[in-house]
């Protein structure tokens, strides 16, 4: 009984630091740079994604994207409610600490390191390729061993005769760590460049791509059935991923009890009117079985005449774009590791933050290294499917989360509620999660899933539960 209520020990849901803290992070993102946080992690996504869900629903990807959003709409509701309630740095596994005890948020931490780590390599990939075709544009082309991730395997070793890797990917992914670590004002100002650039990028890519609208396109507009849809709502639902990250940046927000709920939800609305209206333009302008599925932007500028300007407009949107994600994600990998270390699941190191930057050097650096190394020669696309599987779980984590902090907790300080009471929607968003999970990823995902699940709790026994700060009082 002692194990069971170890395990399930659960942090106070008003905390704001703990005596042990050390130095605080700084706080000096407003709402506008907040939303800032949420789209820069989100409007990457788009670039690459909408080629691909073309092809798993014909024109429907317009709904796919619809419910991809009305998905994280759900969500996003609770987790403003809970960012209300818990204004402290590490987005689903604090809140999962608080309401449902230290192992769920142990394994919710695990999860999100799929969501904002591993991620990082892939939109690292797609940056570089399309700064290799911009560059390109100006007769510079790099040799053929540094333009992709493919490192081969033989029985002897590597074979580095034909071998490849990716190195603008491997020195971006380092850059932005270096920045990360410099401040997060500094890190801040950065993002909030790269969103400025991307939304012109798409709103210029629907204003001057509307009128090349085939209407013919969208007919028949549900070719492969309500499953084509629900496919591919769980490949571009990797677009979507980001609005919870404004939830990592809690300790780093002026007044996060208002502001955070607030960013959460306009991130997440301005990226679905955006997407929606990208993917629209899209399929109407190419059709949905011959758009080019790494680079549909990109391919439906071409097919309505190839102007220079909007190609070359798309194609720095493209590059910005995967950097802020990219960006982004190393903030909220670098926040999520600093906080577990905080609570001492992970060793204090990971939490060391720097008295002059207000930022946890050593883990950015080292998370930014590891991540460039797996991007300079492991290809990852197989991956991103593992993204979207902790990505879900955590969401679903998020929902319950909700409902058991209105029972167990009634009168606790909320400065926003999920509407119509704490059941109808927490349920609906852990059933859409749970479908778009079960219906739209392979079974080989959900066993590289549990193999990585049974790792994280291996970790756990050996130093999360006996190492634990709630352990100590």
């Amino acid at each position: 009984m002692s194990l069971l209520r170890n395990l399930f020990t659960r942090q106070p849901h008003d905390r704001e630091r703990l005596p042990s803290d050390g130095v605080p992070l700084r706080r000096v993102l407003g709402l506008p740079a907040l939303i800032a946080v949420g789209l820069g992690t989100m409007l990457g996504g788009i670039f690459t994604t909408v080629g691909a869900g073309a092809h798993a629903a014909g024109p429907a990807v317009i709904a796919a994207f619809a419910l991809s959003g009305v998905t994280c709409l759900f969500v996003a509701l609770c987790y403003a409610e809970l960012a209300s309630m818990v204004p402290v740095a590490g987005s689903a596994y604090t809140y999962a600490y608080a309401a449902l005890g230290e192992v769920v948020a142990w394994v919710i931490g695990w999860d999100l390191i799929l969501e904002y780590g591993i991620s990082v390599a892939p939109l690292a990939a797609t940056f570089s390729g399309s700064l290799q075709q911009l560059i390109g544009g100006a007769g510079l082309t790099l040799p053929n061993w540094a333009q992709t991730a493919n490192v081969v395997f033989t029985r002897s070793g590597i074979d580095f005769a034909h071998s490849q890797v990716d190195v603008i990917a491997s020195l971006a992914i380092v850059a932005l760590a270096i920045i990360l670590a410099a401040g997060i004002r500094e890190s801040s100002a950065t993002n909030v460049v790269l969103v400025i650039v991307q939304l012109v990028a798409l709103v210029g890519f629907v204003v001057f791509l509307g009128g090349a609208i085939h209407p013919a396109a969208y007919h028949p507009f549900a070719p492969l059935g309500l499953h084509g849809i629900v496919t591919s709502a769980a490949v571009v639902f990797f677009a979507y991923i980001g609005f919870d990250t404004v939830t990592v940046a809690s300790e780093e927000a002026r007044d996060p009890r208002r502001d955070v709920p607030r960013a959460i939800i306009a991130s997440l609305i301005v990226g679905a009117v955006l997407f929606s209206a990208v993917a629209a333009v899209a399929v109407g302008v190419v059709a949905w079985n011959k758009i080019d599925v790494n680079s549909g932007m990109l391919d439906a500028v071409k097919h309505a005449g190839n102007n220079p300007l909007l190609f070359g407009l798309v194609l720095i949107g493209t590059v910005t774009g995967t950097t802020a994600s990219m960006l982004i994600s190393l903030l909220g990998q670098v926040r999520i590791f600093y906080v577990m270390s905080r609570d001492r699941l992970l060793p204090p190191v990971f939490g060391a933050v720097n008295a002059r930057t207000r930022t946890p050097v050593l883990m950015t650096m080292s998370t930014g290294v590891v991540v460039a190394i797996l991007a300079l020669g492991v290809p990852l696309q197989v991956l991103l499917e593992f993204v979207n599987i902790g990505t879900l779980s955590a969401f679903v984590i998020v929902c319950a989360g909700v409902m058991v902090l209105r029972f167990t907790h009634p009168d606790a300080l909320r400065t926003f509620r999920v509407p119509l009471g704490p059941i109808a929607v927490p349920a609906i968003g852990i059933v859409l999660c749970v479908w778009l999970t079960v219906e739209g990823l392979q079974p080989l995902t959900w066993l590289r899933f549990l193999v990585w699940f049974a790792v994280g709790l291996a970790i756990y026994a050996l130093y999360g539960y006996r190492h634990s700060l709630l352990r100590r009082t």
